[in-house]
This record gives structure tokens, sequence and C-alpha cells, in this order.
């Protein structure tokens, strides 16, 4: 498993966008998108854990 860093992320953004937008091209086993303790705003990044082929083919130049 891998775990990749989606960062500049807009405030409106949820962890099922990130699922989708992923989503697309492999497996995504999670994703969440980071927020705030006291607000409970996004704080602009968040992670998506995918399968390790799949990360491969991501990074790939």
């Amino acid at each position: 498993m891998a775990t990749l860093y989606v960062g500049n992320l807009p405030w409106a953004t949820k962890a099922e966008d990130l699922q989708d937008a992923f989503g697309q091209y492999g497996e995504v086993l999670s994703s969440r998108v980071i927020t705030d303790r006291e607000t409970g705003r996004s704080r602009g990044f968040g992670f998506v854990e995918v399968n390790d082929q799949d990360a491969e083919k991501w990074w790939q130049p």
C-alpha cells in the first residue's frame, strides 16, 4: 500500500471527491481530507491510499 499526499485542495473538497478523482486511475483503498480541529474546516490537503501497483503507474516519468 502507498499513501499519496494531495495538496492545494479547494476548501470544499471532501474525501469522496478524492476517491472519485483518483478512482479513475486505479483502486483507492482510502482517502481523507485533513481538517482543522477547532473549526472543522479543510486545511487544504489530504491523503489517498492506493495499492503499490497503481502508485507505480502514476510515478513513472
